[in-house]
């Protein structure tokens, strides 16, 4: 029993890979399924249809889905069943780009077929390939700092919780601005989805909730981190990319954090999120990460603008922020929306944070991405006051008394924040900059 139990095993194993070694289409499976069924039984262009019924079009199984597939299959059953059944042959062609979807057609995106055409296009040796990509998981392991591909930094959130950085090393960071660069920039994102978007903007995110009755704003919990690892290997082979390039496209991307290298701050972390952050993520700090999470976050983002346009609703997202903005009528069904979101966010790989969930309507003070959106989109009242504060004491006391934070170029930084100010509001960042065409800079005082 057991022996006829590996037998049938081991056959699929072989059809299976026969089956993901090559183009992912009608007449391609139908030729490796004659080659590697002699012909059949089962018939292959029977077997070709029932895959391409069952799977997406565009997009192989994984070897573990295939598997479970081929073992349902009643007729492979019945050709394997018998121990002394002859197995299939093994065909292997060589690896190609497949089909992305018929939207992404015409995308410049760079042919790499074979694991030696990645190593080319990112200027590696193999081994260098491998140790970049870490699929062994020993980047983990690791306690030597010069032998690690990321430096670390963590940073305290206003609500205490800890944030950790995770920034890449040149070579590392060369390698993800790359695949960003000729890849992830070239795939469009959702049109729900504004942050780390070419030509959108936190303005842009806000610009759909102006004048609103009622504002819902949500938050998703340890955004980059949630992205589940599998659907960025997905995403890659979606657009084509055949099953051994996208693993390492996906490994290349994702990192799984040095207990011994990351501080005493990882180990006071709960318990889930030292899992999540010692299993494979989307470290924060590379710039590969948001591009990545936006694309991944595709069919949350269309699930999201489903409900929006079944309740009259507007729907934006930047990063982890979600705003919903519509009538009165969103004020009863906030409790309810608020619900279906989050059911849905779990379904997804996300959670919200329901402890930064806020409803306002227009008698109250809207905020989304720090302005200020009853109206126009504003900086907060505070946060000018306290602007026009520091540039006042900078006139009478000199600039250097109010640099309480250190800053390396105080003049650039506060230059920075009133550019800001104009960029939401030119009137008032007016008002601010001819206060600091007053400061005396040179003031040594």
């Amino acid at each position: 029993m057991g022996n006829g139990l590996s037998s049938f095993t081991t056959n699929l194993r072989l059809l299976a890979v026969s089956v993901l070694a090559g183009a992912w289409d009608k007449p391609s499976l139908i030729e490796r399924l004659e080659r590697a069924l002699d012909g059949g039984p089962p018939d292959p262009r029977r077997l070709a249809a029932r895959l391409l019924f069952h799977f997406e079009t565009e997009q192989p199984p994984t070897r573990r889905q295939l598997l479970a597939f081929f073992a349902n299959e009643q007729a492979l059953q019945q050709r394997f069943a018998n121990p002394g059944a002859a197995p299939p042959k093994l065909v292997l062609d060589p690896p190609r780009m497949g089909r992305p979807p018929e939207k992404l057609v015409t995308l410049p995106l760079p042919p790499l077929s074979t694991r030696k055409d990645l190593t080319e296009w990112l200027g590696l040796f193999d081994h260098e390939l491998a140790w970049f990509a870490d699929m062994e998981r020993r980047q983990c392991h690791v306690t030597q700092t010069r032998l690690h591909h990321y430096r670390y930094r963590w940073i305290e959130k206003p609500s205490g919780d800890l944030r950790l950085i995770e920034i890449p090393k040149p070579r590392m960071k060369s390698i993800q601005r790359r695949i960003l660069r000729d890849i992830l920039n070239r795939l469009p994102p959702h049109p729900s989805a504004h942050g780390f978007c070419r030509g959108r903007s936190s303005k842009s995110f806000v610009e759909g909730h102006l004048h609103k009755p009622v504002l819902l704003r949500m938050d998703l919990k340890d955004f980059f981190h949630s992205v589940p690892v599998a659907r960025i290997g997905a995403l890659f082979r979606r657009v084509g990319y055949p099953t051994n390039v996208a693993r390492l496209l996906q490994g290349l991307c994702t990192h799984s954090t040095s207990e011994a290298l990351a501080g005493a701050e990882f180990i006071s972390l709960p318990w889930e999120r030292r899992k999540r952050l010692a299993d494979k993520h989307l470290p924060q700090g590379a710039p590969s990460s948001p591009a990545l999470a936006n694309l991944c976050a595709w069919r949350f983002d269309c699930r999201l603008q489903g409900i929006a346009e079944r309740f009259n609703l507007d729907y934006t997202r930047y990063a982890d922020d979600i705003a919903f903005s519509g009538g009165r009528d969103l004020l009863r069904l906030a409790p309810f929306l608020q619900g279906l979101i989050g059911a849905i966010a779990i379904e997804e790989g996300f959670e919200i944070n329901h402890r930064k969930t806020r409803i306002r309507t227009e008698a109250q003070s809207q905020r989304l991405a720090g302005m200020v959106v009853n109206h126009t989109s504003n900086l907060p009242r505070a946060e000018f006051d306290r602007i026009k504060a520091i540039l006042h004491n900078c006139i009478h006391q000199g600039p250097r008394s109010q640099n309480r934070q250190g800053h390396a170029d105080f003049k650039a930084h506060l230059a920075g924040r009133i550019a800001y100010v104009k960029w939401l509001n030119p009137t008032k960042g007016e008002r601010l900059q001819g206060l600091w065409n007053r400061v005396v800079w040179d003031k040594d005082r």
